[in-house]
């Protein structure tokens, strides 16, 4: 089962690749978000997924049993879909602003808006 997760991690990984390659910011955005839930399956994955035993300490016994599943990369995946909202919340900020300013959402173009010969910085205050 973790071979199938494996190779859905890579096909994952191998799209969101290919989108943040992309000229468009809405294909970079896309392909950020993508990367995000790649991650997160991959952690999901490295955390042995089996459904023999809950991650629960019985009573009178000091660790897990050795056929639970890890509860730290359930706890991180967590934490990563809260840090990867917000990151995407704030892009898709950005990238709103960018085109607003810019008028397009072509890399190259928001590049080429930029002023040839900016002003030189003050020497001196």
């Amino acid at each position: 089962m973790e071979s199938i997760f494996a190779g859905l991690v890579g096909l994952f990984a191998a799209t969101a690749f290919y989108l943040i390659m992309s000229r468009h910011v809405v294909r970079i955005l896309l392909g950020m978000v993508i990367l995000g839930n790649a991650v997160n399956l991959a952690l999901f994955t490295a955390g042995r997924l089996t459904r023999e035993a809950p991650p629960i300490i019985m009573a009178g016994a000091d660790t897990l049993p050795a056929t639970a599943a890890n509860p730290l990369p359930q706890a991180l995946i967590l934490t990563a879909i809260v840090i990867s909202f917000s990151f995407f919340a704030f892009l898709l900020v950005l990238a709103y602003r960018a085109y607003q300013d810019l008028e397009t959402d072509d890399t190259d173009e928001m590049r080429l808006a930029e002023p040839k010969r900016p002003p030189h910085p003050p020497l001196g205050y």
